[in-house]
């Protein structure tokens, strides 16, 4: 059984596939989690601190996601590399939240990227520093992801241009074959 906290973060990720989250409303978002608004407040402290712990959440997600691709070592390099790219892309497809740290574009039916990215621990009452720090950016994002396949693989592969192609690949799809097999591609004929 989910705790509350996961309970309230999946009701406002089912809320914000359903309309924009200006539109949300907590206390439609408690009542779905089957808990009271003022548990919401208690956990999240605002509006705001539970769009950074959503969008946190979806991050760490996706960063487990790609753990797994490179955790699977019967392949080679070049293919684990080429999974992360599919990972990146299939994942930036399917949850809006990801495309968004992914790219640092934040269309409006999302979260603000400014509450996403959180606010200083200083002025932050305790609900609201329990809620997360809040999202890195998109370069942090890049910058985690190539590190860990650097980590992976090793640096003698053109690990941030892997990464930043399968970004750019989700945010504007290339050709039929998808990103794998380009990744793969393109490190056979750097390596040759």
């Amino acid at each position: 059984m989910p705790t509350a906290r996961e309970a309230l973060l999946d009701a406002a990720y089912a809320a914000l596939a359903a309309r924009p989250w200006s539109a949300v409303r907590m206390v439609d978002v408690a009542a779905v989690a089957g808990v009271s608004r003022q548990t919401l407040y208690n956990e999240f402290g605002s509006k705001d601190g539970l769009a950074r712990a959503l969008v946190r959440r979806e991050a760490d997600g996706f960063l487990a996601g790609v753990d797994r691709v490179l955790a699977d070592r019967t392949g080679a390099d070049t293919d684990r590399l080429a999974g992360v790219a599919e990972w990146i892309v299939r994942a930036a497809r399917e949850n809006p939240l990801v495309r968004a740290l992914v790219s640092g574009c934040w269309p409006e039916r999302l979260p603000s990227g400014r509450a996403a990215r959180g606010i200083p621990a200083t002025a932050a009452g305790a609900a609201q520093r329990r809620a997360d720090g809040g999202a890195p950016g998109a370069g942090e994002v890049v910058a985690v992801v190539r590190d860990r396949v650097a980590a992976a693989v090793g640096e003698r592969w053109p690990c941030e241009v892997v990464v930043r192609l399968a970004v750019s690949w989700a945010v504007a799809p290339g050709a039929e074959g998808g990103v794998g097999e380009f990744v793969r591609g393109v490190v056979a004929e750097g390596r040759a």
